[in-house]
């Protein structure tokens, strides 16, 4: 009996180590985001001519599937286990290449860096005016970057001084439980501490839509998302909508465009 218990109580402690996956997907019944076709240069524009790109998708909902980030709220675990960190910096890329960011959308945790290489034949620039690092990166031309480290957590809306139809979103998240789901709307987040979460699901166009999450010792979690909300989703709550955020970025930038022209 007492080996039993002693195994038992292992098993226990190895669960909550290295802690359990939460699992979950996302739901998507409608297109949220409108189909972008980079604009042709305008003859105010210099430079060689870059081939134009646009959105393609055979499946526009898995598209949007794949344009929902997940995260935890805040730094995890009430009481997280000694030693263990919350924090896993990264150093991403966002490329600029066919008069477009590629990808349109990162997450990253706090802490982490960002380059943005210029691969197209002509001058770029990159800034942000959102609250978390207001930036301007100044305009360079191909096969140089330039960096960016975010310490705060919050939505990044990137765009271009040169190239108005230019933008893209990075998330940067409190600690290193987050991902993007794919495109059948499946997410992993690995190795959560037992504990109660508040896990968000963010989109661009929806905003963000938390729910609270039990992480059990051996089992985990599952949480599911309706984005956007409707009426089996109303219980989640929607809390933002930075949609509306960045048609003022969008605005604010067409305007210095048209003022440097």
């Amino acid at each position: 009996m007492a080996r039993i218990k002693l195994a038992t109580a292992l098993l226990l402690l190895a669960a909550v180590s290295y802690g359990e996956d939460i699992r979950g997907t996302v739901i998507v019944k409608q297109q949220l985001t409108r189909k972008r076709v980079t604009a042709a240069p305008t003859p105010y524009q210099r430079g060689p001519a870059v081939a134009l790109r646009s959105d393609h998708h055979d499946d526009p909902l898995a598209a949007e599937r794949a344009r929902v980030v997940i995260y935890i709220e805040g730094h995890g675990a009430a009481a997280p286990i000694p030693g263990a960190s919350v924090t896993a910096t990264i150093t991403a890329t966002m490329e600029q290449k066919d008069r477009r960011f590629v990808p349109e959308l990162l997450v990253v945790p706090v802490g982490s860096t960002v380059s943005f290489p210029n691969l197209d034949p002509i001058f770029h620039n990159v800034f942000s005016l959102s609250k978390p690092k207001s930036f301007d990166l100044g305009n360079y031309p191909r096969n140089q970057t330039r960096v960016v480290t975010f310490l705060k957590p919050g939505v990044e809306f990137v765009n271009c001084h040169l190239h108005s139809n230019m933008s893209a979103a990075i998330v940067v998240t409190p600690n290193k439980w987050c991902v993007i789901a794919d495109r059948n709307g499946q997410f992993n987040l690995p190795d959560v501490p037992a504990g109660t979460y508040t896990v968000v699901a963010w989109h661009k166009a929806a905003g963000c839509i938390k729910q609270a999450v039990s992480v059990v010792p051996g089992r985990g979690a599952t949480v599911e998302f309706f984005v956007p909300l409707g009426e089996a989703g109303v219980e989640n709550g929607l809390t933002d909508v930075p949609a509306k955020v960045e048609a003022k970025v969008q605005a604010t930038v067409e305007a210095r465009v048209e003022a440097k022209r």
